[in-house]
């Protein structure tokens, strides 16, 4: 029985990594002083295929930061001798890319079909997504708001008790397909609204006095691919005509300064803006619910991976907002918060001096919109796992961030425009 049960985790684990399988592939963290550093850095990217986990893109290397990217296996060496050459200070995050995400699944529950403290497949969520709104029919409704590229059903749950004009919050998770602890947060909390209401007075107030739309994962296409194809997929799966590139980045597609800075309009590139604002499907069917839903949406919140920061507008300029004090005291009361449970720090800021410029991301869109309240969390780590986080961490990120949740939606019920 035992060897069985070994044979079918070697094969879970392979499961996940039918396409590309990463062994041997490094993720490096280099320290970048000036110009002369982001240069050499932006030779290696154009001479060898470089996966920039953050930032996104060499473009947007700034002085005086770090650099996470991934190496193919055959490419390690010319790398490392690049940047011993040129005495760039360097440490190696993970050694071997293969081994981490294999360490992924380390979550000792055994659960057959969905759990909360695993990664679940399209398929699994999907099917959660029927389940916990029939089971829970006074406090869920589940609705359709498009369709992906390839064809998927775009769900939307609506949490909390029904009342006449409530004033809402809408969250997203799993916008860059990669990111697998952020679909696995909007699961968390949805499941802690229902299991808390009625029993926690903090989480009954919320529900009875706001609606939370919860898009459990938006880049669906993407994420199906993560689990079949190739496990550090970000973009869409969208394919346009003069291209054999595959994908849009979504956060560079909403119309928010879009593709002006911090974003490529070359469609092989992982922050390629798209061939128009909106041009992807599931951009565009985010986009027109939030505006058939504005009068009541007060806050928007989109939830990303990894860096642990809270950040507010602008991405697409450095210009700040008009309640930039407000959203200020905002971030630093919340993350404060966040960090009562675990200690787990997260800094905070505007996107584009706090991480780096970024045109067209759905925060700023939804600001512009008159969302006042528009936030972007990116979730543990701070790059020791990057986007292989464990399975056991996602307990622990998930509830500091419920902290985080619950004391920005009890601010906007309290200062409700």
């Amino acid at each position: 029985m035992l060897a069985f049960l070994v044979l079918v985790t070697v094969a879970l684990a392979s499961a996940h990594h039918s396409g590309e399988h990463f062994e041997g592939e490094k993720v490096f963290r280099v320290h970048v002083e000036d110009e002369n550093h982001i240069r050499l850095l932006q030779e290696l990217a154009s001479t060898h295929e470089i996966d920039f986990w953050k930032p996104d893109s060499a473009s947007q290397i700034k002085p005086q930061s770090t650099v996470d990217f991934r190496v193919k296996a055959e490419d390690i060496s010319a790398v490392e001798d690049l940047l011993e050459q040129n005495e760039l200070q360097y440490e190696v995050l993970i050694s071997n890319l293969r081994s981490m995400l294999e360490a992924q699944f380390d979550s000792h529950v055994r659960a057959t079909g969905h759990s909360y403290v695993k990664y679940n497949n399209w398929e699994t969520i999907e099917a959660w997504t029927q389940q916990i709104a029939s089971e829970n029919p006074d406090l869920i409704t589940r609705s359709a708001i498009g369709t992906t590229f390839e064809g998927r059903t775009m769900h939307l749950l609506k949490v909390g008790k029904a009342g006449p004009n409530k004033p809402a919050i809408f969250m997203d998770c799993g916008f860059h397909a990669r990111e697998w602890i952020s679909p696995a947060f909007c699961q968390w909390f949805v499941r802690e609204a229902v299991r808390t209401y009625g029993q926690e007075i903090h989480m009954t107030e919320l529900l009875d006095k706001l609606d939370f739309y919860v898009l459990p994962v938006f880049n669906i296409d993407g994420y199906v691919y993560t689990w079949t194809k190739n496990r550090m997929w970000r973009k869409t799966r969208s394919t346009y005509p003069g291209t054999k590139c595959i994908g849009t980045d979504p956060n560079r597609n909403f119309d928010a300064g879009w593709c002006v800075m911090g974003a490529s309009r070359n469609p092989c590139d992982e922050t390629y803006c798209g061939p128009s604002a909106e041009s992807e499907k599931e951009t565009k069917a985010l986009a027109n619910f939030i505006r058939n839903n504005l009068s009541s949406i007060k806050a928007y919140l989109t939830i990303h991976s990894y860096s642990q920061m809270m950040l507010y507008p602008y991405s697409y300029d450095y210009k700040v907002t008009e309640n930039n004090v407000e959203l200020n005291a905002l971030a630093k009361a919340t993350v404060k918060e966040l960090a009562t449970l675990h200690g787990t720090k997260y800094t905070y800021g505007p996107g584009a001096t706090t991480i780096y410029p970024a045109a067209g991301g759905s925060d700023d869109w939804a600001y512009d919109q008159g969302i006042k309240y528009s936030f972007t969390f990116e979730l543990r780590d701070k790059g020791r796992y990057g986007f292989t986080l464990p399975e056991s961490q996602i307990r622990p990120t998930c509830e500091e961030m419920m902290l985080a949740i619950k004391h920005l939606a009890n601010y906007v019920l309290e200062h409700l425009y």
